[in-house]
C-alpha cells in the first residue's frame, strides 16, 4: 500500500469516469474551484507554508490544496476531479523575482496550471467555470478564456466598472466616444440596466453589459440587490460570456458552493487532513483517495435511492454520515454470521435485516 501511494495514483481519470458514467445524462454541468486549507503543526512536511484559513479568517501555518470539481446542476451534486498541494513560498518568490524585474509564477498562475492538467478530464459539455471572489483577476479570467471556457466569479463592491457608450456617433475624425461614465451600482442607469427577474424573498436581479478596467474586457454584470433595514445591499457577479442570462449566471455561482459540501465530507468521513506522512507523493495520493471515495460514496447511494426503471437517478437525498454508519454496521452483521458459522441466506433474507442496516440512520 505504502509503495503504490508513494508511486502515484491517476485519481483523475478514475473521477472523470465516475462523472460521466453517474452524472445527469444531458445537465448542465460546472467546472468549479476552490482552495481548502489544513492546519499542519509540524516542521518538516512538504510545501508548509502560511495559508488563509476560511474557519478563522486568517492566515495561518499548514497546508493548501487546489480542488477542482464538476458540479452537475441537475443532481444538485458535486463530484470532486482533481487535488493538488500548494507549493510553499509562491507569493515572496513572485514578489523577490518583480524586484529584480524578473518573471515567477505566483499562486494565481498554479491554479491556473492545475486547471489546465485537467482540463483532458473534464466533460466535454463544460462551458463555465465558476470560483470565488479572490480568482476575479485578469490573470486568472484571461487564463480560464484561453483555456476555452467562459468565467463566472464575484466581483468587489468598489470594482471600476464603466458604461459601455450607446449612443450616436460623433461626425468627423477623431476617436468615437467609448464610455459613459462610472457604474454605481446603488444609482443604476436604467439606460444601461434592466431589471431581469425579482426573486421569492423580494430581491431583484439587475443586469447590464459593462466594462471591467481590472479584467480589462467587456463582461455581463448582475447585481443582486436586497433590502436589508431600509437600505439597499447588493452583490456584483460577473459572466464573461455576455450572452448569459442574470437568472443562469446567479443559479451557476450558487451551485459553487456544492465544492464546500466536499470538503466537509472529506474531512469528517473520509480522513482527508489525517495522514502524517511526510513524503508529497504520499500525501497527495492520501488526499485524491480520500476524494475518490467520497465520489463513490456518493455514487452508492445515488444508485440505491435510483427509481426503477431509470438508469441514472437525479436529485438525491443524503447523508454521508448515515451511509458510513450502514456500512459499518453490514460489515459487523457479515463479521458476526462468519464467526457464528450461520447460514448467511436465510439471514440476509429476512426483512430484519434490512431495518438492522438502517439503525441509527440520519433521514435527509
Amino acid at each position: 500500500m505504502r509503495r503504490n501511494l508513494n508511486a502515484g495514483i491517476g485519481f483523475e481519470s478514475v473521477n472523470s469516469h465516475v462523472i460521466k458514467t453517474h452524472g445527469s445524462e444531458d445537465g448542465v454541468q460546472l467546472l468549479v474551484v476552490d482552495a481548502t486549507f489544513n492546519e499542519k503543526s509540524g516542521r518538516h512536511t512538504p510545501n508548509l507554508d502560511r495559508f488563509y484559513n476560511g474557519k478563522s479568517g486568517q492566515v495561518e501555518k499548514g497546508l493548501e490544496w487546489s480542488v477542482v470539481a464538476v458540479v452537475d446542476v441537475q443532481q444538485n451534486t458535486a463530484y470532486a476531479l482533481s487535488a493538488q498541494q500548494t507549493e510553499a513560498g509562491l507569493s515572496e518568490r513572485a514578489k523577490a523575482a518583480a524586484l529584480e524585474n524578473k518573471v515567477c509564477g505566483n499562486r494565481v498562475d498554479f491554479y491556473l496550471g492545475h486547471l489546465a492538467h485537467c482540463q483532458t478530464y473534464v466533460p466535454e459539455r463544460v462551458q463555465y467555470v465558476v470560483a470565488d471572489s479572490f480568482y476575479s483577476k485578469r490573470k486568472w479570467v484571461d487564463g480560464v478564456v484561453k483555456l476555452g471556457w467562459n468565467s463566472i466569479g464575484k466581483l468587489r463592491q468598489d470594482a471600476n466598472l464603466k458604461y459601455l457608450y450607446k449612443g450616436p456617433r460623433r461626425p468627423g475624425p477623431g476617436r468615437q466616444k467609448t464610455y459613459d461614465g462610472k457604474v454605481i451600482p446603488l444609482e443604476r442607469n436604467r439606460e444601461y440596466f434592466t431589471l431581469a427577474k425579482t426573486c421569492d424573498d423580494e430581491s431583484q436581479l439587475w443586469t447590464a453589459v459593462v466594462w471591467s478596467v481590472s479584467l480589462e474586457r467587456r463582461i455581463r454584470l448582475v447585481c443582486l440587490v436586497r433590502i436589508v433595514d431600509g437600505q439597499e445591499r447588493y452583490i456584483l457577479l460577473f459572466s464573461t460570456d455576455v450572452n448569459l442570462s442574470a437568472s443562469h449566471i446567479l443559479a451557476y455561482y450558487r451551485a459553487r458552493f456544492q465544492i464546500e459540501f466536499i470538503f466537509r465530507d472529506a474531512r469528517q468521513y473520509t480522513g482527508m487532513v489525517d495522514s502524517q506522512s511526510r513524503n508529497i507523493d504520499a500525501l497527495d495520493a492520501h488526499v485524491n483517495a480520500s476524494l475518490t471515495a467520497l465520489n463513490l460514496a456518493k455514487v452508492t447511494i445515488r444508485k440505491e435511492g435510483a427509481v426503477e426503471g431509470e438508469s441514472r437517478a437525479e436529485v438525491v437525498s443524503f447523508s454521508i454520515a448515515s451511509f458510513k454508519r450502514k456500512a459499518l454496521i453490514e460489515h459487523l452483521l457479515e463479521l458476526f454470521i462468519a464467526m457464528f458459522g450461520s447460514d448467511p441466506t436465510w439471514i440476509k433474507l429476512n426483512p430484519n435485516y434490512q431495518k438492522l442496516l438502517e439503525y441509527g440512520s440520519l433521514r435527509a
